[in-house]
């Protein structure tokens, strides 16, 4: 497989709040990427993931800290770390939904 990265899912645009988001399928994880006005970063141009169980925010060693479901303040750079992350956790390839 090759490595992915965010560049490979589509950022489809949100109006409440204003700004973008993918989602991406793992199985049993779902990843939420985003960046608007109101997430950690987003007026700075940075990234803000969440990770989804059945619906629910989760934490995931790995990708989340501990006590936290959601991390923000992340580079492109940062963001295709956890993209791939995912993949070695779920061994699962990302599908966007």
């Amino acid at each position: 497989m090759n490595k992915m990265k965010l560049a490979d899912f589509k950022l489809m645009e949100t109006t409440m709040p204003k700004g973008v988001q993918a989602i991406v399928d793992f199985g049993k994880y779902e990843l939420s990427i985003i960046q608007n006005e109101m997430s950690y970063g987003g007026n700075q141009g940075l990234y803000e993931i969440c990770v989804f169980n059945g619906g629910e925010q989760v934490e995931l060693p790995g990708i989340t800290n501990d006590g936290d479901t959601v991390k923000g303040y992340l580079t492109i750079d940062a963001v295709d770390a956890i993209i791939n992350k995912m993949f070695t956790i779920t061994g699962t390839e990302g599908k966007q939904i």
